[in-house]
């Protein structure tokens, strides 16, 4: 049996999303930054491309199945392995990008399945990209190999997901995911394999919980002000 955290809103797992995915309720939106296959060492998983390609053909059709829609980062070479999206909404990077196989790469590539949220809830058309200063604001690469900024993620959180839906996020590693949707008031279930990762992700939501949202949740017909950045 998986360990089970709950803390506010949140619910977190300790254990393996192919198992615990098909166990949940159905969410708004799965939100989530899956291994890229690119050689990271992580303690519990084999990160190849050949790997990734495995994994996402259990799990992403998981995560359809039980949300109204899917948005992660896949990387940009890696984008190829998984079906067509139904959208591609870019995280467009001014400074700090990774060298690459053309030069600096400054965007990543966020695939994602299902309607527009805000389309779907008449709140009118919001742009397909999300522009940052910097790659790496607010990351600590000392509790996880491959954070994502938390401002990044309440954005991507803010654009890909409604206002009043729970998110999900199957490969939680540090928390990242679930410490945004703290702060934006959002409902939060988060899985993880790694006992170590774990951990630090239950103090940080424990942490942010503590200190209270950022933001009142936004009606079903108003984008929230994150939107608005």
């Amino acid at each position: 049996m998986p360990e089970v955290v709950t803390i506010g809103d949140a619910t977190l797992y300790c254990g393996d999303c192919l198992e615990i995915l098909p166990t949940l309720p159905k969410v708004d939106a799965v939100i989530t930054d899956p291994p890229y296959g690119v050689g990271i060492e992580y303690a519990s998983f084999n990160d190849t491309r050949q790997a990734v390609a495995d994994l996402a053909s259990a799990w992403l059709p998981l995560a359809q199945q039980g949300a109204n829609r899917v948005a992660f980062t896949s990387g940009v070479v890696q984008q190829w392995i998984y079906p067509e999206p139904d959208w591609v909404v870019a995280w467009f990077q001014g400074a700090g990008g990774a060298r690459g196989n053309w030069g600096f790469s400054m965007w990543q590539p966020i695939l994602c399945y299902g309607k527009d949220p805000f389309l779907e809830r008449c709140a009118g058309a919001r742009p397909d990209t999300i522009y940052t200063a910097l790659s790496s604001t607010g990351v600590d690469k000392s509790v996880h190999p491959c954070p994502k900024p938390i401002e990044v993620w309440m954005r991507v959180i803010d654009r890909c997901s409604a206002p009043a839906g729970a998110v999900a996020d199957p490969f939680m590693g540090s928390g990242t995911t679930g410490v945004a949707c703290v702060r934006l008031g959002r409902k939060f279930i988060g899985i993880e394999l790694e006992p170590r990762y774990f951990d630090i992700a239950c103090k940080r939501i424990e942490q942010a919980h503590a200190q209270g949202r950022l933001f009142e949740p936004a009606s079903p017909t108003q984008p929230s002000q994150t939107a608005l950045l």
